[in-house]
């Protein structure tokens, strides 16, 4: 049933992917959301994986090849932490991600990061990394890694597709088109380095409040709602000769 769900989704509501060759033509920077333990290392947390799964473990392993290769050229990288103040919460979710935990550091496979000077993180407290973004004193640690770096293109990675990928990639195409993230030009969401959870509807009925979430369903959605939203969608990434 779910599948054929699916399937008629993606007829009626069909996604066009492209492929994407990196070059030291376009200024392109990596940004990876939330590709922490708290969502992606099973058994790490309340919105963790219980048990492995296909789409995530892609998705990381995606991730780690994008960041070691961009780290490789001295290409910008800027990574998003998901990361909540224990007595903060964030409806509709249970606790997650606590500040200073394991579930808020980056997964295995990307832990190198933290010590990368190459790389900028930034622990976010909220669904929408570029309003977590937002320091203080008014400044947006985002924009700002943008302009520094004169970047033109960001290849967006990460979890979940339909949540925090895709509320960050719609702030940030917003604040390209009123000219606050120049010269940004093209927002990339690779899907295959994208990935969301599952929460199929026999489980979700007996779960006090929650919703439905069937992960491929999902996923796909989230990919369609970003590129209605003007982001461009691929479904390679590869490296011209450097």
């Amino acid at each position: 049933m779910v599948s054929a769900t699916i399937d008629l989704l993606k007829k009626e509501l069909p996604v066009e992917e492209g492929s994407l060759v990196l070059s030291k033509d376009v200024k392109t920077g990596l940004v990876l959301v939330d590709v922490v333990n708290g969502f992606c290392s099973v058994g790490a947390g309340n919105l963790a994986p219980v048990k492995p799964d296909k789409q995530i473990s892609y998705m990381v392993k995606e991730s780690a090849r994008l960041a070691k290769l961009f780290c490789g050229e001295k290409w910008p990288v800027f990574a998003f932490l998901d990361s909540h103040h224990p007595d903060i919460p964030e409806p509709p979710y249970p606790p997650h991600c606590i500040a200073g935990t394991d579930e808020a550091r980056l997964v295995p496979d990307l832990q190198w990061l933290e010590n990368e000077a190459n790389a900028t993180l930034k622990c976010k407290d909220c669904i929408d990394g570029f309003l977590g973004s937002v320091e203080k004193d008014g400044s947006n640690v985002f924009v700002d890694w943008v302009k520094k770096n004169q970047i033109k293109a960001i290849l967006v990675v990460g979890v979940c597709t339909d949540i925090c990928v895709l509320d960050f990639v719609c702030s940030t195409l917003s604040a390209r088109n009123r000219r606050m993230l120049t010269p940004l030009e093209d927002v990339i969401v690779y899907s295959g380095a994208c990935a969301t959870f599952d929460l199929p509807v026999h489980v979700a009925k007996d779960i006090n409040c929650a919703l439905a979430h069937p992960q491929d369903l999902m996923h796909h959605i989230g990919l369609y709602m970003a590129k209605g939203r003007g982001a461009r969608i691929v479904s390679e990434v590869s490296f011209a000769a450097l």
